[in-house]
């Protein structure tokens, strides 16, 4: 059986110190934690940090951050952080919790808990050293994790508004049946127009259209790529089976149109919206009969 070497014995030595440490600091936060977490509480409470919540949730949420913090500490694993951080982010950003308050308090929360251990060990520096060196990491580490979570969660909340507006501002309408109007204002870059299609090919097949009215009156600009958008729209509605007709579409628009090679031959276009209506109803078979003339025919029978 070989013996060990000097340098084996001295990584042994230093592993088995490491785990005594640990297991002293989760002893250590764990005896202390009741004075530690109402420090924290109270250092936040100063800070503003806890603005928007309640004590009974300030009370639920310190503990159960500062139990996740020891456990992690105590295993070295940071799958319940992350757990808890995507969640806490969830909350935090449906209740209107702002970045400061969410990283602020963690980064307030490893301030405390490492200045317990420089009063526990202020006597001795090398075990204040070797301590911080095993805290400060995993102090970082669920700082990071939450941080993470909570730009994650943001980018997400922001995405979902983003989608809700467009659905808002372009809607698809039903006029009559087998007749749609899709009024698009404001500006179109290809994610709208990607979103624009989806929307009215939803529509299309769930009303059975045969007759879309594409009213572009409120697009401010029109450009070779906003008209190739408008292009792939249309071929799509057709490849559904439904005709489109393009209203309001200016003078200025179409000598545009035609400066940058655009077939307008591809189009069926109206002046206004109302020209379009008409001519959807021709399309589709409707007759519009006038008041005067359902009273003469009344007269007549």
């Amino acid at each position: 059986m070989t013996q060990k070497t000097e340098g084996q014995a001295a990584a042994q030595s230093t592993g088995e110190a490491a785990v005594v440490m640990m297991r002293e600091l989760v002893a250590h936060f764990r005896e202390r934690r009741e004075p530690l977490r109402q420090q924290w509480v109270e250092r936040m409470t100063g800070k503003g940090l806890l603005a928007g919540l309640t004590p009974e949730e300030t009370e639920r949420e310190s503990i159960t951050i500062y139990d996740t913090c020891v456990g992690c500490l105590e295993t070295g694993k940071y799958d319940v952080a992350q757990t808890y951080a995507t969640r806490m982010a969830e909350r935090g950003v449906l209740r209107g919790m702002t970045t400061e308050q969410i990283i602020g308090g963690l980064a307030t929360m490893r301030d405390v808990y490492g200045r317990s251990l420089f009063e526990r060990y202020q006597r001795d520096m090398a075990r204040l050293s070797a301590a911080l060196d095993l805290y400060e990491p995993v102090a970082n580490k669920i700082l990071s994790i939450v941080a993470l979570a909570f730009v994650e969660e943001r980018a997400k909340v922001v995405r979902q508004q983003q989608e809700a507006m467009r659905e808002f501002s372009t809607p698809v309408l039903q006029l009559r049946e087998g007749q749609l109007l899709l009024p698009i204002i404001g500006l179109i870059d290809t994610q709208r127009a990607r979103q624009i299609t989806e929307a009215l090919l939803r529509a299309i097949r769930a009303n059975r259209a045969r007759v879309v009215v594409m009213d572009i009156t409120g697009v401010p600009a029109v450009d070779s790529k906003v008209a190739n958008h408008l292009l792939q729209t249309v071929q799509a509605a057709r490849l559904m089976g439904a005709a489109v007709i393009v209203t309001g579409l200016s003078a200025e628009v179409a000598q545009t149109l035609v400066a940058i090679g655009v077939d307008l031959s591809k189009l069926n276009t109206l002046s206004d919206l109302q020209s379009g209506i008409e001519e959807a109803d021709r399309l589709v078979g409707y007759r519009v009969i006038t008041t005067e003339a359902t009273m003469a025919r009344n007269a007549e029978t």
